[in-house]
């Protein structure tokens, strides 16, 4: 497919995924999220990848949603037209996807950040979502995922003041993974992808899947959840290939299966 809003590379075993609006700093529109799903569905068939880095420019991740597109629509509009429907399937992907994030990463750019599974950000990067500023609140899961990363008060905080946050703080509150400086921020990110995807596929994928599992159960049925997926690991080769490499102090060679 030929992408017209992003860049799509393999490096090894990762997929990457550069946002490429620079006219608008990346604001996401309907057929960014479009190309961007395709990509990301393109990586997780391809049995080669184990993991997506999704990035932007030096000056912005995504600067939010696009305005001019959103400006005149009506609720019926946007309602049958199932508008923002298309961002969920960012956060239904079973591989691991890093959030590379250099500059600004505002609203709708936040917003596709937190569906990410790890945020890895530059010293530059600044975080707000300023819905709040043009009379409307965040939609894309902005008011959801916010307070479970970094509690009701400081979400509350940002949310109905609409004021940016710099990479330090969002550090501090778990917003963010960790911050590199400008010129390692991709590098990190890549490596991080690379060392995610030299693991066990389907090892991985349950790992991600029983963490997500945490943020929606209380904690007795989130440990029920994960000690059946531990076991179910003991019927997997790489399970058994991993215990006897440690065992004979050598690199597994794990097979995804």
């Amino acid at each position: 497919m030929a992408y017209q809003n992003i860049i799509v590379e393999t490096r090894s075993k990762v997929g990457l995924v550069t946002l490429n609006r620079p006219q608008a700093l990346n604001a996401l529109n309907e057929a960014l999220i479009a190309e961007l799903n395709e990509a990301l569905s393109g990586f997780e068939s391809n049995p080669e990848i184990g993991c997506t880095v999704i990035t932007g420019s030096e000056k912005a991740f995504a600067a939010g949603a696009d305005v001019k597109e959103m400006a005149e629509k009506t609720y019926v509009e946007s309602y049958l037209g199932k508008f923002l429907d298309g961002w969920t399937r960012i956060a239904e992907t079973r591989k691991p996807v890093i959030a590379a994030v250099s500059g600004f990463c505002l609203g709708g750019g936040l917003e596709l950040a937190m569906m990410c599974d790890i945020i890895i950000a530059s010293e530059t990067s600044r975080f707000a979502l300023p819905e709040i500023t043009l009379g409307i609140m965040p939609g894309a899961g902005g008011t959801q995922r916010l307070p479970r990363f970094i509690g009701k008060a400081k979400a509350m905080d940002l949310i109905l003041t609409g004021r940016m946050m710099d990479a330090s703080e969002a550090e501090r509150c778990g917003l963010v993974a960790r911050v590199v400086a400008p010129d390692k921020m991709l590098d990190a990110a890549l490596a991080a992808a690379a060392k995610i995807a030299s693991y066990s596929q389907p090892i991985v994928m349950m790992a991600k899947e029983t963490v997500n599992r945490a943020q929606e159960t209380p904690l007795s049925e989130g440990a029920r959840f994960e000690r059946r997926v531990f076991l179910s690991m003991f019927a997997t080769e790489d399970q058994k290939e991993g215990m006897q490499a440690f065992i004979e102090k050598r690199k597994p060679a794990f097979r995804n299966r």
